[in-house]
């Protein structure tokens, strides 16, 4: 069984490196763990591997708020850009307190 370190944790505000959204991240896969259908839809040239990270994100662009699955390859860190306002944020975490966002759960 290969163990995989993760860059981000629960909680992390981050942003992606070619699109305009940043999020807060709610969930890790290991490895990719989408459908084929989802892994297809993106243009060949730009699919990330499948054996790295994926992370699920309260995400935000200027538009509108959403649940993205973005690969470890295609995220920053972004915490000095301040709070992240999706409305689901809290719900499942508290904060923004020293860069990142506080588990509800591990509060409670």
């Amino acid at each position: 069984m290969k163990i995989v370190q993760s860059k981000f944790s629960i909680g992390a505000i981050v942003r992606h490196r070619i699109h305009d959204f940043r999020g807060v991240v709610f969930d890790v896969d290991p490895e990719f763990d989408n459908s084929d259908e989802w892994y297809q839809s993106i243009p060949a040239d730009k699919r990330p591997k499948k054996d790295q990270p994926f992370y699920h994100l309260l995400a935000e662009n200027p538009e509108n708020y959403y649940v993205a699955y973005v690969s470890e390859q295609n995220l920053v860190e972004d915490s000095d850009n301040g709070p992240v306002g999706h409305p689901e944020i809290a719900t499942m975490f508290t904060g923004p307190q020293n860069g990142a966002y506080k588990s509800r759960a591990m509060v409670a």
